[in-house]
């Protein structure tokens, strides 16, 4: 039997962070991973394995991180968790003992039931298994019309790689847009746009009903009749938690699946924590279940587990996940933090919005000068920011991390309005006209 203090069940963003931040926080423990993968791959950066970065070795997480750190690493797969003993076993029944438990188990893409072919050859899902995906982009480079199931990140991100291979890719989206669930109207146009105008075809507002083909692929049915003839299919249908492990040793999951944890990411089970996407998250605002899943949204809570393993802070909770995505389309940063527009509205918030876009350099006769714009969503009553989505250039996923500290602290226009910025002719946007100040100067005219 091995003997360890604490045992990282799962080796992607979630359990690597948890590790680091746990040995650094308590050195004195002894930590151990276990994951199933000979190779962990970036989560964030599969979409580009198939395009840009050209294959999978090229995304993979050096080993180092953990081992330098002084964790071990093991491979292999938990199979069983017997939560009085604190004993967990293996396929190769390995028996590990433990202190503290963290389960970083991750998510499976979902494939629906109701699909019919999703079986078929040259069908293939996003997982983060690199010998799965080696075998996906063997295949799908040597296919010449591809049609991507569902227009969310992962969807967008792949066919816009596949496209740059000249492969004819279409993205079929059940939803009136692109992107539609992280970002208002007027921003998942744009997207739109800019994908179609760099020649991926978009069909939007119908989905599908079958893939047909014998044993192989040969086309996708839409619910209109249409059929799409393609060589290949990648379906990119959202992603469901792993927790099978937790729920059949007894520690409890909701109805989506979602391992139960409290602030500090423990489960029902004191010494057994859950983080990434397999644990339970809820909205920032409401507290209402969401099932929302992000690398960094991960991390942030592997941070939070692992400062707390054996003292509690009440400094270093997870107050809830805001939802700060971002991703490029061509040399275009698209980003979203905290309530869009549309879901501040349905939740019943009294909102007010301001928009401007300005540049992001200065002047703009600089090489490189993209637009930027800036859309606040704003607490009519308290003046609160509750949300804001930018659209730039490579800038972009900076400016809407610092408006999610915004949102996060709660930061009011006023604040805002106030406030002091560094800027520099190469790196940012006019302090005449920065985009972030003068569209809350729009929405404080408003309130």
């Amino acid at each position: 039997m091995q003997n360890t203090d604490v045992l990282v069940v799962g080796g992607s963003a979630a359990g690597i962070v948890a590790a680091v931040t746990g040995k650094s926080s308590y050195p004195e423990k002894s930590f151990t991973l276990i994951r199933k993968e000979k190779k962990c791959v970036v989560p964030c950066g599969i979409p580009y394995i198939f395009g840009s970065l050209e294959n999978s070795d090229k995304n993979t997480v050096a080993d180092g991180v953990l081992t330098q750190a002084g964790i071990e690493l093991m491979i292999g797969e938990i199979v069983s968790i017997d939560i009085q003993k604190k004993l967990c076993k293996t396929t190769d029944h390995k028996e590990i003992s433990f202190e503290k438990l963290i389960l970083a188990l991750g998510s499976t893409p979902v494939i629906p039931a109701w699909l019919n072919g999703a079986d078929k050859e040259n069908v293939f899902s996003v997982p983060k298994n690199k010998d799965y995906l080696d075998t996906a982009l063997e295949k799908l480079h040597s296919a010449d019309k591809i049609v991507t199931i569902g227009g969310g990140f992962i969807g967008v991100e792949v066919s816009d790689e596949l496209n740059k291979r000249h492969k004819q890719v279409t993205i079929v989206e059940i939803l009136p847009h692109i992107l539609a669930l992280a970002f208002d109207q007027e921003i998942a146009v744009r997207a739109e746009e800019i994908l179609s105008a760099r020649g991926v075809l978009v069909q939007t507002g119908i989905g599908v009903k079958e893939i047909t083909g014998d044993q192989t692929v040969t086309g996708v049915l839409l619910n209109n009749g249409e059929t799409i003839d393609t060589d290949a299919v990648v379906l990119s249908m959202g992603y469901r938690p792993n927790s099978m492990l937790a729920q059949k040793s007894g520690i409890r999951v909701n109805e989506g699946g979602f391992i139960i944890i409290d602030e500090y990411m423990r489960t029902d089970c004191p010494d057994i924590f859950a983080v990434g996407d397999c644990a339970l998250k809820r909205d920032f605002f409401t507290r209402r279940h969401t099932g929302i899943m992000l690398a960094s949204t991960a991390c942030a809570e592997a941070r939070i587990a692992g400062m707390n393993l054996y003292k509690l802070s009440t400094l270093k909770t997870f107050a809830g996940t805001i939802a700060i995505f971002s991703t490029a389309i061509g040399d275009t940063g698209f980003g979203a933090a905290g309530l869009i527009e549309s879901t501040a509205v349905k939740e019943g918030f009294d909102v007010v919005t301001g928009s401007f876009e300005g540049i992001d350099k200065h002047p703009g006769t600089l090489p490189g000068t993209h637009k930027q714009l800036v859309k606040l969503i704003v607490a009519s009553e308290s003046g609160v920011v509750l949300g804001g989505e930018v659209v730039g250039g490579m800038s972009t996923g900076e400016l809407i991390n610092l408006i999610g500290f915004i949102v996060q602290n709660r930061i009011t226009i006023s604040t805002i309005l106030t406030a002091q910025i560094g800027t520099h002719p190469l790196l940012t946007a006019p302090p005449t006209a920065y985009p972030l100040i003068k569209a809350a100067e729009v929405v404080a005219k408003i309130l």
